[in-house]
């Protein structure tokens, strides 16, 4: 019975796997297929592939998507910058240093992800147009703050409290400052994680539509919403939307694949006690 069960769970595993990765198969599958094949009654699965769809994405006298691809890149890179930044010392101090207000100020911290972006966004709108902030690189990566931020400081946190608090009064007795103690002793332990929260924090703002789609214009709207140009009041270029979506997919995953050794351990690290 327990090798049966042990075969089950495999079992399980796999069609959860399936599960989950199908739509990526079958968004993948549809950018390689011509518009009949995409639209046909039943399913195809076997068909004749063509690189058009990908075509129609560069194209210098059609619709461009490497400028939402640029985009993207140019907010979303922004926003984690600025959030390490000042993600990294605010987690150290929130998790290390006592003083008043410090779980009221993480809790604070944390509901900003509790509105809906729908709630906020009209009030947000008004206020960028006032600042002249719309369609602005710096109003996006100001914004995003609000995805990256929360989500940062929270993952650093916990990776903060598992440091043995024994270095950190060794490195006191030593006479080391705490800013000094932040950037030379905890800080290197945490890398695992920071790389970790960094990963997570980009694929939440690459992923946006609310804020790329009122916020910015047409010199800033990321990749989210510029598959949104292949629909049109006579069709929907499903073809282009699929080769898109697999497109703004890439940096997401070669980001994460060249950081899987560093991803792997910050999200165990801590998971294993003594």
């Amino acid at each position: 019975m327990r090798y049966f069960r042990g075969f089950l769970r495999v079992i399980c595993y796999i069609l959860i796997l399936l599960f989950s990765l199908f739509p990526i198969y079958w968004i993948v599958l549809m950018s390689f297929k011509q518009p009949a094949d995409v639209i046909a009654h039943i399913p195809k699965f076997i068909f004749k592939p063509t690189l058009e769809n990908y075509k129609g994405l560069f194209s210098s006298t059609g619709f461009n998507f490497i400028k939402y691809i640029k985009n993207s890149l140019i907010i979303c890179s922004g926003a984690v910058g600025v959030t390490v930044v000042a993600g990294l010392p605010a987690a150290f101090a929130l998790t290390r240093l006592r003083f008043k207000a410090r779980e009221n100020l993480a809790f604070t911290f944390l509901s900003f992800r509790f509105a809906p972006e729908l709630a906020i966004i009209l009030p947000l709108y008004v206020i960028f147009r006032k600042l002249n902030l719309y369609d602005t690189y710096p109003g996006l990566i100001w914004i995003y703050q609000l995805i990256t931020l929360p989500l940062f400081i929270w993952m650093m946190m916990s990776h903060y409290s598992e440091i043995p608090r024994e270095l950190e009064e060794a490195a006191l007795i030593d006479g080391a400052s705490w800013w000094k103690i932040f950037w030379k002793v905890d800080t290197p332990i945490v890398l695992g994680g920071i790389a970790a929260s960094v990963i997570l924090a980009f694929v939440f703002a690459w992923n946006n539509f609310m804020f790329g789609l009122v916020l910015g214009g047409q010199k800033t709207q990321p990749a989210t919403v510029g598959a949104l140009g292949f629909m049109s009041y006579e069709q929907v270029h499903w073809g282009k939307m699929a080769a898109s979506a697999v497109i703004g997919m890439l940096p997401s995953v070669i980001l994460a694949s060249f950081f899987l050794r560093y991803l792997v351990k910050g999200l165990t690290m801590g998971a294993l006690k003594d």
